[in-house]
């Protein structure tokens, strides 16, 4: 019975080429998954990144909350949004959700 176990593992250990052909289809699926769905994800967030960083008094931008204002004034860590004539918030840069474009038309027009 023993001498059978032995010729078996003798057998199997020899195909090192047949364990990589096993990893094959894992290594493919990652790369479905780091074109498809990683790569886009970290271009989306570098290019937030960067609208964030360049805001600017008189953009207009929607904080994390869905409120929409006009940046008046900026600092390193805080921007000062008015939300409404005379009304002004201080919100955290990083928490800014989007710049909008200037000129940009309104949906309810």
């Amino acid at each position: 019975m023993s001498m059978q176990l032995l010729l078996t593992q003798a057998a199997g250990s020899g195909g090192g080429a047949a364990g990589f052909l096993m990893l094959v289809p894992y290594l493919l699926i990652f790369a479905v998954f780091w074109f498809f769905l990683i790569r886009p994800q970290q271009v989306r967030a570098k290019e937030h990144r960067t609208k964030v960083a360049a805001v600017k008094p008189r953009d207009q931008v929607v904080t994390g909350g869905g409120i929409v204002g006009k940046v008046t004034s900026v600092d390193d860590d805080y921007a000062h949004v008015e939300i409404a004539p005379g009304v002004k918030i201080k919100v955290v840069k990083s928490t800014l959700a989007d710049v909008l474009q200037p000129g940009g038309k309104p949906a309810n027009d």
